[in-house]
């Protein structure tokens, strides 16, 4: 079983780094490989692009929270959400 996790691809694992915009302030958000790709799969889907995806969610939970408490733990959730719903959408089609 620990080879199918401990033998995945490390290129799958390592952080990359990209700089965007939060509501007029530039900052920088470090992710694993994998969650970025998800993320731009998420903005793809929604017709946006990754930094207008990712500054859209932040606004939006600015709103609904009045702070976004470790915002990229907020992304990686949401690419898993993602997923799932994917995941989901795939098996009720079937």
């Amino acid at each position: 079983m620990c080879q199918l996790f401990a033998g995945q691809d490390p290129k799958h694992y390592t952080p990359v780094t990209r700089r965007i915009r939060l509501n007029g302030q530039s900052t920088s958000i470090r992710l694993e490989a994998s969650f970025w790709s998800i993320i731009d799969d998420i903005a793809l889907n929604q017709g946006m692009t990754t930094p207008k995806f990712i500054s859209t969610l932040h606004s939006e939970v600015l709103q609904l929270h009045g702070e976004a408490h470790n915002f990229t733990s907020l992304l990686r959730c949401a690419a898993l959400v993602y997923l799932g719903q994917r995941d989901s959408t795939k098996i009720a089609a079937e």
